[in-house]
């Protein structure tokens, strides 16, 4: 098995916000010549997940506000103190939480050079602190002859 990995960064322009990414995902595989394996592609961040859905407009708000429900912004947190270690006080405890819900990875089996993923899958990087600078790592795993 052989492995190649890839950082791609993107700059997020709301404090939340779902950027599908499924294409740029696809020309790394095409452009890395993998026939057959897997990939993982993960958020290198706490405050921003990696997930999979359909990408439609109004499940992207029906999203929101279910995370939104269930981590409320104007709930009181412990993150919300200050952090001498950081020099500044954390108001961002609810990016942590949502980030935790979704996840911050997922993957997919490569088969003949295509991502295999259903027809309405897409991948999703969640914006839970932006606007931000954010990265994520795609990893290839390609399965050699002997390997299966």
């Amino acid at each position: 098995m052989t492995k190649q990995v890839f950082r791609k960064t993107i700059w997020t322009d709301k404090y939340l916000q779902m950027v599908n990414i499924t294409k740029q995902i696809e020309e790394v595989v095409q452009s890395s010549g993998v026939q057959n394996g897997f990939i993982t592609v993960q958020s290198m961040h706490t405050t921003a997940g990696i997930t999979v859905n359909e990408g439609l407009e109004c499940l992207e708000q029906d999203i929101h506000e279910f995370l939104n429900k269930l981590v409320p912004e104007n709930a009181s947190y412990h993150h919300a103190r200050l952090l001498p270690d950081y020099g500044s006080t954390a108001g961002n405890a609810t990016g942590h939480l949502k980030a935790m819900l979704v996840g911050n990875h997922c993957h997919f089996l490569i088969q003949n050079g295509k991502l295999e993923k259903g027809s309405a899958q897409d991948v999703y990087l969640y914006e839970f602190d932006g606007p931000s600078k954010r990265t994520y790592c795609i990893i290839l795993e390609e399965f050699l002859e002997g390997d299966l």
